[in-house]
């Protein structure tokens, strides 16, 4: 089911193709019309989850393998306990000893990504998608607000 801010996306999106909007913002950071339909676009086809729903499966322990996606340094300065770290630019490539590949590997093992604002992780899981796993979902939150809300930051 779609929410709202779904069909905002869904949208923006086809603005942004119809080349009715110019260059878009996404978080703070301003991008080329290009980068912005990339990222429309693996947003209208992941599924994602808000910081609510995410800090409920944490703590029902229903995360499954909870990857925070930025780079090594970002993820030194502070993470959500239990996260591993993986860039977005590595994940394709070095996800697979954590899925157990290939004697334990189960291509629908629950994956969740996070990262600072909530875009790499969608593109992150759009690749994941691409390789063949199935439920692989990506948290739509800014990790600054995760700590002002007073959720458990790991250094």
């Amino acid at each position: 089911m779609w929410k709202v801010s779904g069909w905002a996306r869904v949208v923006a999106f086809l603005l942004v193709t119809a080349g009715l909007l110019g260059s878009a913002t996404v978080g703070a950071q301003s991008y080329p019309p290009a980068v912005t339909r990339l990222i429309a676009d693996a947003r209208a086809h992941v599924k994602t989850i808000d910081m609510a729903t995410f800090k409920s499966a944490l703590d029902r322990g229903d995360a499954g393998l909870l990857i925070d996606v930025r780079e090594p340094e970002e993820y030194a300065s502070g993470h959500i306990p239990r996260a591993i770290n993986i860039p977005r630019g590595l994940i394709e490539l070095s996800i697979w000893p954590h899925l157990g590949y290939p004697e334990r590997f189960d291509p629908n093992a629950r994956i969740t990504l996070y990262c600072a604002s909530g875009t790499r992780c969608v593109l992150a899981a759009q690749s994941l998608q691409g390789v063949g796993l199935t439920n692989v979902v990506a948290v739509d939150m800014r990790l600054a607000d995760w700590a002002k809300a007073g959720y458990p930051i790991t250094r």
